[in-house]
C-alpha cells in the first residue's frame, strides 16, 4: 500500500504538519510529518482506545522515557513524543526505504557478504536496544527498513505497551507468530533470548525469502514454533549453524547476543579470506574507522556528485540504490502468516483536536486555578496549625511516593506477563515493602523542601511580615519544593492522574475547586478566631509571648 496524502492539505498533530499517511498497525496510524523547517519524521498516532485513559498514557510516557536512551545508526530512534496531548503520538527518525519484507519480495533474498552484513547490523541494533534495558519483543521483517543495503530497526520497545489486554483480545499482540519465540507463545515473559530467536527468524527470511516456520494456518505455524520445526534451506552453512542454535526452543540453549556478534565476526573473517581481491575491497564488517574511507573511495570512483552529501550510513549502498523510491514503513505480511486484528477503524485525525495545543487553554486554566487553590489551602493550614500541617505533609509525601512505587510495580508486572488473578493480593502484600524502601528518598525530599521553606521564612522575617503571613509563605514554598524537588517525580506521578481527571471537565473541576476552597475557608476561620495553634506544643518557637514568633535578642 503506497503512501497517500490526507484529504486536507494542512493537518497537524501537536506542532507537526502531517504530509502523508505511510502505514498503520494495531496500535495506530503512521504518518510522514515535519516540524516547520525541521527534518521529516515518522509520526505514530496512538489509538485512543489504547491510551485513552490516564493509566494508558502514563504507561506510554514511561516507555518513551526509557526508549529515549537508545541511540544507534541502525535504529529509528525516538525524537519526540506527547503521551498527554489531545492526540497522543510518538515521533521517530524517518527512514526512507523498503521494509525487509518488500525488499526481499522485489530484490530477492540477500546473499553472500551482504547477508553477513545484514545479520551483523541487525544484531548491533538489537544490542543497542538491550543496552538501554529494553527488550524489543517484536523483531520481524515488517519492522526492519532497508537503508541501502543496511537494516534499520523500527518500532523498538513499543510492543511492551501492546501487552494491554485491550490489544491482546484483538490478536494484534501475536502479530506474526512465525517470528515470536516459543516462550512468548506459552505466555512467558519476553527476555533478551526472545529477541535472539526473533533475530534468527528474521535473518532466515532475509537469506531465503521464506519464513523459517513456513506458512499456513496460524495454529499450524505456532505449533511448529513450539516444537522447533523450522527449515533453514537456502542459508549458507556458517550462517545456518548460528541461526539454528538461536532458534532453540529452550531459551537457555540459545547463545547470547554477544556470542552471536562474535560468531558473525568470525564468519565474516573467514568469508573475507575466501573472496577475490575485488570483493575484499568491501569488508563485510565495516569498522567505524574504515566506513568513511571505503565509501568515499567508492563515491569518488562512481558518482561523486550524487553521493558526497549523503550520510555515512547511506553511502554504504551502491549509488543506484540511493535514489530508490520511498516505500511505506510497515508493509502487511502475507495473510497465511499473520493474525489479523479485529476490524477496528483507526480514528481519523480531527482538525479541531489536532490543531489545538497539547493541553487546551481552558484545561490549563482549570489546572492553574486548582493548583493556586491547593497552594492557598496549604498555606492557610500551615498558618493556622503549623506543626500538625507539617506532620501531615511529611506523611503525605511518604505515602504518595510509596504508593506510587507499589502501583508502578503492579503495572510493570502486568505489562511484562499479562493480568493474573493474584495481581491485587500481590500488590497489597508488597505495598509495605515499597513504603519502607521509599523512606530514604522521602526523607531527602522532606529535608530539601523544609530547607527551602525555612529560607523563605527567614526572608519573611527580614520583611517584618506577621507570624501568620510568615507561616503561610513557608507552607507555600515548602509545597512547591516538595512538588519539584529531588524525588518529587513520584509525588507528581501519584497526583497527576487525579488532577488531570478532576480538571478535564468543568463539572468535576468545580467540585474539586469547591472542596479546596472549603478547606482553605476552614483554616482561615480558625486562624481568625483562635490565632496560631501550635498543637501539640503549647507555645511557638522563639516565643516570649504565647503564640508569637519573635527573633531572639541576639538577632535583633
Amino acid at each position: 500500500m503506497s503512501a497517500s496524502p490526507l484529504p486536507l492539505p494542512e493537518h497537524t498533530v501537536g506542532d507537526y504538519t502531517v504530509l502523508s499517511r505511510i502505514g498503520e498497525g494495531g496500535m495506530g496510524v503512521v504518518y510522514l510529518a515535519q516540524l516547520p523547517g525541521g527534518p521529516r519524521v515518522a509520526l505514530k498516532v496512538i489509538r485512543r482506545d489504547i491510551v485513552g485513559d490516564d493509566e494508558g498514557r502514563l504507561r506510554l510516557a514511561r516507555e518513551v522515557n526509557s526508549l529515549r536512551l537508545i541511540r544507534s545508526d541502525r535504529i529509528a530512534e525516538i525524537v519526540d513524543a506527547d503521551p498527554w496531548g489531545p492526540v497522543p503520538f510518538v515521533a521517530t527518525r524517518y527512514v526512507p526505504g523498503l521494509s525487509l519484507h518488500d525488499y526481499v519480495r522485489e530484490e530477492g533474498p540477500i546473499t553472500g557478504l551482504d547477508l553477513n552484513w545484514f545479520a551483523s547490523c541487525l544484531a548491533r541494533a538489537i544490542d543497542a536496544v538491550h543496552a538501554a534495558g529494553v527488550v524489543h519483543r517484536d523483531i520481524k521483517p515488517a519492522n526492519v527498513v532497508m537503508e541501502g543495503r543496511s537494516p534499520v530497526l523500527i518500532d523498538f520497545g513499543l510492543a511492551r505497551l501492546a501487552d494491554d489486554p485491550r490489544l491482546t483480545v484483538t490478536g494484534w499482540l501475536l502479530g506474526t507468530p512465525g517470528y515470536l519465540a516459543p516462550e512468548v507463545l506459552y505466555g512467558e515473559e519476553a527476555t533478551s533470548a526472545t529477541d535472539v530467536h526473533s533475530w534468527a527468524a528474521t535473518v532466515t527470511f532475509a537469506g531465503t525469502g521464506l519464513p523459517p516456520y513456513g506458512t499456513g494456518p496460524v495454529e499450524a505455524v505456532t505449533d511448529r514454533v513450539r516444537r522447533g520445526q523450522h527449515s533453514l534451506t537456502g542459508l549458507p552453512d556458517g550462517m545456518k549453524q548460528i541461526v539454528a542454535r538461536c532458534l532453540a526452543v529452550d531459551p537457555t540453549d540459545r547463545p547470547t547476543l554477544a556470542q552471536v556478534k562474535a560468531e558473525l565476526n568470525d564468519l565474516a573473517g573467514s568469508a573475507d579470506s575466501a573472496t577475490s581481491p575485488v570483493a575484499e575491497e568491501l569488508p563485510t564488517t565495516l569498522l567505524p574507522e574504515s566506513v568513511a574511507e571505503t565509501t568515499q573511495t567508492l563515491a569518488a570512483s562512481l558518482a561523486p556528485d550524487a553521493v558526497a552529501t549523503q550520510p555515512v550510513s547511506e553511502r554504504t549502498a551502491p549509488v543506484s540504490e540511493l535514489t530508490a523510491p520511498v516505500s511505506e514503513l510497515t508493509a502487511p505480511l502475507p495473510e497465511a502468516t499473520r493474525i489479523e486484528p479485529a476490524a477496528i477503524e483507526p480514528e481519523a485525525i480531527e482538525p479541531e483536536a489536532t490543531q489545538a495545543p497539547r493541553l487546551g487553554w481552558a484545561h490549563r486554566l482549570r489546572l492553574g486555578l486548582l493548583a493556586l487553590a491547593a497552594l492557598s489551602a496549604v498555606g492557610l493550614w500551615m498558618a493556622a496549625y503549623p506543626y500538625l500541617t507539617l506532620a501531615a505533609g511529611c506523611l503525605a509525601i511518604w505515602l504518595l511516593r510509596g504508593l506510587w512505587h507499589s502501583g508502578s510495580a503492579h503495572r510493570s508486572r502486568r505489562e511484562r506477563r499479562g493480568t493474573k488473578w493474584y495481581d491485587v493480593p500481590h500488590t497489597v502484600l508488597s505495598t509495605p515493602v515499597h513504603l519502607f524502601t521509599s523512606i530514604p528518598g522521602s526523607l531527602m525530599l522532606i529535608m530539601w523542601a523544609g530547607g527551602i521553606g525555612l529560607a523563605s521564612g527567614l526572608i519573611a522575617f527580614a520583611f517584618a511580615l506577621s507570624p501568620a503571613e510568615t507561616l503561610a509563605l513557608m507552607g507555600a514554598f515548602t509545597t512547591v519544593s516538595a512538588w519539584w524537588g529531588p524525588g518529587g517525580a513520584e509525588v507528581r506521578g501519584a497526583l497527576r492522574p487525579i488532577t488531570l481527571r478532576a480538571s478535564r471537565g468543568w463539572f468535576g473541576w468545580l467540585i474539586a475547586l469547591a472542596l479546596l476552597v472549603a478547606l482553605a475557608g476552614l483554616a482561615w476561620s480558625s486562624l481568625r478566631n483562635n490565632g496560631i495553634d501550635w498543637s501539640p506544643a503549647l507555645r511557638g518557637p522563639l516565643a516570649s509571648i504565647g503564640g508569637a514568633v519573635r527573633l531572639p535578642a541576639w538577632l535583633r
